[in-house]
């Protein structure tokens, strides 16, 4: 039992160690990070439902996983592939558009889940009613 623990401790070090390197080294998952924080603040001032909060969190956490798969194919492909190669190219450029599939989508899940409400509390508040 210690040892399965022991390399269950382990095994997240990993993943922390893994998920420091990708906010050390990755500018997009800043610009992801400070979006997610303006939803989530958004989403606390329209008193969102479980439902919606759930469906908030999934798409985020879905847009960071997406760019965390991507920067470890970008390392792979560095570490197999130094020199330019197209298909190295073509390896890093679909890891990209993955994460543009997923921003594109959390886009629109928040315009969804967001939009309506934001724009009846923004036009209560602008009207005074």
């Amino acid at each position: 039992m210690k040892a399965f623990l022991l390399s269950r401790i382990q095994s997240f070090r990993h993943a922390f160690r893994g998920w420091f390197y990708v906010m050390r080294t990755q500018r997009n998952v800043w610009i992801h990070s400070t979006i997610a924080t303006a939803v989530f603040i958004v989403g606390l001032w329209l008193e969102l439902s479980l439902i919606e909060w759930g469906i908030i969190i999934l798409t985020a956490a879905f847009v960071f996983a997406a760019e965390f798969m991507n920067t470890a194919i970008e390392v792979v492909v560095d570490l197999a592939s130094p020199d330019e190669h197209p298909l190295a190219k073509i390896g890093k450029d679909v890891g990209a558009a993955a994460v543009l599939v997923a921003a594109l989508a959390a886009i629109l899940i928040g315009l969804l889940i967001l939009g309506p409400p934001l724009w009846l509390k923004l036009t209560k508040l602008l009207t005074g009613n």
